[in-house]
């Protein structure tokens, strides 16, 4: 009986196609190291995706890129990783920061996921005059934005900050970083498209920022006012609009 060589057999591994299931983890990652996963990742491994010992899938950190690992043992608090051969290196993301006015919970929850996929680097929750929404899960937010993450092929994940009032995001944002504003009215200047440097988006609530909120927001010499056009948007879409308007090129 024939038998492969090992390195034809690492050879026609190397070729064959790379598994649509990517896992965010914590720790360091590299070639011929051991990861071991949450509960949660061991129940989708197992329950929803049907893995089990031996099966392959995509592993990244968000600083040491992206490998391959094998499915080395499978139980029902944890799994454990073997980590492979790298599949990509880790690259430069768009430093582009979002602060929004938190929506109710669907909304709120698709701004994050399409924020995440367009690739925003830091979600800010803010709240406003006319927010709907009396409170916000950070860590629910969070769960949503790893979950696009691996889902659509980014590197990294963006980091959820805990909620803060309007005048306290203004007060803290770095002044050398651009805040573009998204206004409904008083703006006519359309908004800067391919910008590279570190920038943020702000995003109102439903029904838009009062007219102190507005004063407020003007006041500061790095906030952009824009308009995203004549009809009014909702928050959910001015955000995904503004997001791929200032990273067209």
């Amino acid at each position: 009986m024939m038998t492969q060589s090992p390195n034809v057999l690492a050879d026609a591994d190397a070729r064959a196609p790379l598994p649509s299931i990517r896992l965010y983890v914590a720790g360091p990652l590299g070639e011929r190291g051991m990861v071991v996963t949450s509960g949660g990742q061991a129940h989708y491994l197992a329950h929803v995706m049907r893995r089990g010992i031996g099966d392959r899938l995509l592993v990244f950190n968000g600083a040491d890129g992206e490998f391959l690992a094998t499915i080395a043992d499978l139980r029902r608090d944890h799994a454990v990783l073997t980590v492979g051969a790298p599949t990509r290196a880790q690259t430069a993301e768009p430093d582009l920061w979002l602060g929004f006015a938190p929506l109710k919970r669907a909304p709120t929850e698709l701004m994050v996921q399409k924020a995440t996929e367009l690739g925003v680097a830091a979600l800010f929750p803010v709240f406003t005059t006319r927010t709907n929404a009396d409170r916000t899960k950070p860590e629910r937010l969070a769960a949503i934005a790893v979950e696009a993450a691996e889902q659509c092929g980014r590197m990294t994940v963006p980091v959820v900050h805990t909620p803060r009032a309007l005048n306290t995001l203004l007060a803290e944002w770095p002044p050398t970083r651009p805040l573009v504003a998204c206004l409904e009215r008083g703006s006519d200047i359309q908004p800067p498209r391919g910008m590279t440097a570190p920038r943020g988006l702000l995003v109102g609530p439903e029904g838009g920022f009062t007219d102190m909120e507005l004063d407020a927001i003007r006041s500061h010499p790095f906030v952009l006012p824009v308009t995203l056009g004549p009809r009014l948007l909702r928050a959910e879409t001015a955000a995904i609009v503004g997001l791929a308007l200032l990273q067209a090129e």
